[in-house]
């Protein structure tokens, strides 16, 4: 088979997949998870129920894999901040603010639909991804004098992870604000503070 026909074969099966994925997570929204069939997926994305069994087995494999794409999804946000300019510091902060905000947004999902988000292997291997992400910049913040160097990295990256979790019960993106910055504080060296954001719309936490 031609390589230009097996690509648009893949772009096409791409396009239906991701179809299936947002039109599934917007019937959960709407209806919670009891409230939504197959067959409604499939009408609501255009194909047949039969083609839509080939690409999934039930409505919970689809949102684990929405989920899956949602997480993937932040840590590219995170990590567009932290290879951007700046010093360790603010790209530190810049990382932990917005990894609060994710908390904060996530805020919500019916208990069921959480359990089942949270059911796969990909969570346990994106939260490991993430503590040793926020750790290697955590380590460069001790190495240029930003971050305290009493607590390793690795543990100072659990105890900003853990923290920054309560901003899923939080209202406000003032209450988020706040919260970061009480987490920054904890990293301050005895001398020298963790350098602050102010650019792009973030000031200062």
């Amino acid at each position: 088979m031609p390589k230009l026909w097996n690509e648009t074969i893949e772009e096409h099966r791409r396009a239906v997949r991701d179809a299936v994925l947002e039109v599934t997570a917007t019937l959960v929204a709407e209806h919670g998870l009891r409230g939504v069939t197959m067959s409604r997926i499939a009408e609501g994305t255009g194909i047949g129920r039969a083609t839509l069994y080939k690409y999934f087995p039930d409505v919970e494999s689809i949102m684990s894999a929405w989920h899956e794409r949602q997480i993937a999804g932040h840590l590219q946000e995170l990590a567009a901040l932290r290879d951007r300019p700046g010093s360790a510091g603010e790209r530190l902060t810049a990382v932990l603010d917005a990894y609060a905000l994710i908390q904060q947004r996530r805020h919500g999902h019916d208990p069921e639909i959480s359990a089942v988000l949270h059911r796969g292997d990909h969570v346990d291997h994106a939260e490991r991804h993430l503590l040793r992400f926020v750790g290697e910049l955590l380590a460069e913040g001790v190495e240029a004098g930003e971050v305290r160097d009493d607590v390793s990295p690795d543990e100072l990256a659990g105890y900003c992870l853990h923290a920054l979790a309560a901003a899923g019960g939080l209202k406000s993106r003032a209450a988020v604000r706040r919260l970061v910055r009480v987490t920054v504080d904890g990293l301050r060296p005895e001398r020298g503070p963790v350098r602050q954001i102010k650019s792009q719309g973030r000031r200062g936490i």
